[in-house]
């Protein structure tokens, strides 16, 4: 390639060079009015700032165990991703138990030979 046609190639590409708004915008510039120098500096602090509100933050966080008390999380030692199927299960449980109990009740009959009702109180006759 001859010099004539590499500079008028480096011509041809620097037309085409895209604007430093539109670098900053796609964050290959920086996007700030600090020099050259400091620019590595200022981003550093800017790290150590983010990472030091994060500190903060998590050392804020309260812990599992309050989370629990506070009806946050659940109280569950199972992994998460099986929770779910824990607190279906045990909505289940809870259903079956109580139509067991619901079939074992005693009869109204039962309860006033027992004492526990009088003869005029029947709760089916409400």
């Amino acid at each position: 390639m001859s010099p004539l046609e590499r500079r008028n190639s480096l011509e041809k590409q620097l037309q085409h060079r895209p604007e430093a708004q539109e670098l900053k915008d796609r964050h290959i510039l920086l996007d700030t009015n600090a020099a050259p120098a400091l620019q590595a500096a200022q981003q550093e602090l800017e790290r150590q700032r983010a990472s030091d509100s994060l500190k903060k933050h998590l050392d804020k966080r309260p812990e599992k165990e309050e989370l629990v008390e506070r009806n946050i999380l659940p109280e569950s030692n199972a992994a998460p991703a099986l929770q779910a199927n824990q607190r279906e299960l045990e909505k289940h449980m809870r259903a079956d138990s109580l139509e067991q109990k619901i079939v074992n009740r005693p009869k109204p009959e039962e309860l006033v030979k027992e004492g526990i009702l009088e003869e005029n109180e029947n709760p089916m006759k409400e």
